[in-house]
């Protein structure tokens, strides 16, 4: 199950990394042609700045949902200079239950969040509606989620059947 995940989450990984560097050039073109048209023809395209917060959002979560498969989201480790192998194992895992908690509480609030704005919202950027590009946020807590659990998943079941320290999984 873990290998598959594994393949899965480098599949989601490669299209985020794509859609990543995608958004960031669009946001680059629109910016740039924003201050040239600003600055030289006192104009701008009437779309250019909410185009560009809504790609601002989602190179922003995109960003977070890799920085966490790559497991360099905000940590405090803190305790780990002062306990064994052992005490960091159980830190670790104790760090990844709380944060697929706390990001699963936020994907959910996103979902409620996104639905609520399809119901009541509006149109945002090309009349699309609003909800579209908010749609971001529980996909990202939600591959969080899914990141942080099965990374508590593989310190569990490494404790759990091979008694081994965290030494075998650190860069799982």
């Amino acid at each position: 199950m873990m290998d598959r995940w594994d393949r899965f989450d480098k599949i989601i990984s490669q299209v985020e990394q794509f859609v990543l560097s995608f958004f960031l050039a669009v946001l680059i073109l629109v910016t740039f042609s924003q201050i040239v048209l600003r600055n030289f023809w006192e104009t701008g395209l009437s779309w250019g700045d909410p185009l560009a917060r809504y790609l601002v959002l989602w190179i922003g979560f995109i960003g977070a949902a890799l920085a966490t498969k790559e497991n360099k989201h905000i940590s405090i480790d803190l305790l780990s200079q002062w306990v064994s192998s052992v005490g960091n194992t159980l830190i670790k895992l104790i760090n990844h239950l709380f944060s697929t908690f706390i990001s699963g509480l936020l994907a959910f609030a996103a979902f409620r969040f996104t639905q609520n704005e399809a119901l009541f919202g509006g149109a945002s950027v090309f009349g699309i509606p609003a909800w579209i590009p908010l749609i971001i946020l529980p996909i990202a807590f939600g591959l969080m989620t899914l990141r942080f659990g099965f990374r508590f998943l593989k310190i569990f079941f490494t404790i759990l059947f091979t008694g081994a320290n965290q030494d075998d999984t650190k860069n799982r």
